[in-house]
């Protein structure tokens, strides 16, 4: 009798199966050589034309897409159109897809001279009117200042004797304005306008002409009396 089963021994490894369907699987990694056809430094990203592929020329060219990150090179990572490179790619569901890239003979990539348009940065910002109440610097705010607590001060002269509201510089400013006020003021005061009664029209007629305007009623009243009198007496 011959121990054993039937088929034992005459089937597959699964192992070796298994190994075969991932190399199948995996993608394959081929060299090529081109040249940059565009790249965006903003965004990071661009097209490599591929001039040969396992050192067999490519007529036309076919594109492969590079990323920043697969540059071999120092600092900001781009190329520069028309840059001469040499790569390994691999294909893909998108297409062909770099994975990395190097200069000529594997040196680093040369990269372009420009840089993406950014914001400019908080500490290049020209400093704005307002200045810090508790140091009076113009480059920070209060709640920003690194110093302690400071002494009160005034806000217009940064004297610490007085405060803004008695600051004798800011005063000699508006006091041509308030004298020009205080004169028209005085031009208009009562007895001396121009539409008002002389006193002795006024005591003629027995009434003023502001009493019609006045916020009391009572006062005509209070006046009328006495002068009506001085009629009745001359």
């Amino acid at each position: 009798l011959v121990s054993g089963g039937p088929g034992k021994g005459g089937g597959e490894d699964p192992a070796k199966s298994t190994e075969e369907q991932e190399d199948r699987t995996r993608p394959q990694i081929l060299s090529g050589s081109g040249f940059c056809k565009w790249f965006n430094v903003r965004m990071g990203f661009g097209f490599i034309s591929m001039t040969s592929s396992e050192g067999s020329p490519i007529d036309p060219p076919l594109d492969v897409f590079v990323h920043q990150s697969k540059l071999v090179m120092e600092g900001f990572r781009s190329l520069k159109e028309g840059e001469q490179v040499e790569f390994t790619y691999k294909k893909s569901s998108k297409g062909l897809e770099s994975l990395r890239v190097t200069g000529p003979g594997g040196g680093p990539c040369a990269g372009s001279e420009r840089r993406p348009k950014g914001k400019v940065p908080l500490q290049k910002r020209k400093p704005k009117g307002d200045r810090c109440y508790n140091c009076g610097g113009l480059d920070h705010h209060a709640k920003e200042c690194g110093l302690p607590p400071q002494p009160k001060k005034c806000h217009y002269c940064q004297s610490i004797m007085h405060m803004v509201a008695q600051c004798p510089h800011k005063a000699l400013a508006p006091a041509t304005g308030s004298q020009d006020q205080h004169a028209s003021t005085s031009a208009s005061s009562p007895g001396t306008g121009p539409y008002l009664c002389p006193p002795e029209e006024e005591e003629r007629s027995g009434s003023s002409p502001l009493e019609g305007s006045s916020s009391s009623p009572e006062e005509p009243h209070s006046h009328r009396g006495p002068r009506t009198q001085r009629w009745r007496k001359s």
